[in-house]
């Protein structure tokens, strides 16, 4: 059995991690498998969003029993190999083309939090929770940190890392974190339904736009406005550049 299931809704691909019994906790087969669902969705040009979400009640549990055992037999060198193979995972969301949306159930803790962060875009249940309970085993959440404190303030990121506590959906979209919060039993399909927005919008911009908003990260500011004057000019010679200002002219 495959450890993610794939479908299409129309444009939008659907990758659900399919360890249910297991809360969907991450192990080496997971993260294969998903590394190769992102992949071929970035190479389909159909493909104008990804949603990523949890078979059964939770998102992700983080790291399964099994690969806590290998983790505390393990040398430094192989933990090290272990930990990098989990942040290709985190840096591939990045690098693929669509924006990648995070359709977080139930509890999305400790790697899985880190899977729901390393996305474009978070949707939660308002029932959701999250959090890093590994400080308390000693362990720490050492790469999602890259990412949680470009997305945070210093003090935020701290607490959220070290305390362990589990969080609701309300407050991190407080912390600008959750895009939106979604009651009810339909939570699936109203996901799909948000990403579907994405088939009205020009998929050159979106991607383009994607691009620009991570590779400014440790650029100065004047390096970052020189890419942009790029970007701009790169996305005027588009089609979909070309044929939306010519509609717009025909107004």
């Amino acid at each position: 059995m495959s450890e993610v299931l794939i479908e299409n809704s129309e444009s939008i691909r659907i990758i659900t991690l399919n360890r249910p019994d297991k809360r969907n906790a991450l192990n080496d087969a997971l993260i294969a498998d998903l590394k190769a669902a992102l992949i071929a969705a970035d190479a389909d040009e159909s493909v104008r969003a990804i949603v990523i979400r949890g078979a059964g009640k939770d998102f992700c549990s983080g790291a399964d029993l099994s690969a806590l055992q290998k983790i505390a037999n393990a040398s430094f060198d192989e933990n090290l190999e272990d930990a990098r193979s989990l942040g290709e995972l985190y840096k591939l969301i990045r690098c693929v083309r669509q924006p990648v949306i995070a359709a977080v159930k139930g509890r999305a803790l400790a790697g899985g939090f880190g899977l729901a962060l390393a996305c474009d875009v978070i949707f939660a249940h308002d029932e959701a929770r999250f959090g890093f309970p590994e400080v308390k085993i000693g362990f720490v959440p050492a790469m999602v940190a890259a990412i949680l404190r470009r997305n945070m303030t210093e003090k935020d990121a701290f607490a959220t890392l070290t305390l362990g506590n589990e969080i609701t959906a309300a407050e991190l979209r407080g912390r600008g974190i959750v895009e939106a919060i979604i009651q009810g039993e339909d939570f699936d399909s109203e996901v799909i339904a948000i990403a579907k927005q994405y088939e009205n919008l020009s998929a050159s911009a979106v991607q383009m736009t994607k691009r620009l908003l991570y590779d400014i990260d440790t650029l100065t500011f004047d390096a970052a406005i020189e890419l942009g004057a790029q970007t701009n000019a790169t996305a005027r010679m588009t089609d979909d550049c070309k044929k939306g200002i010519a509609k717009f002219l025909e107004r």
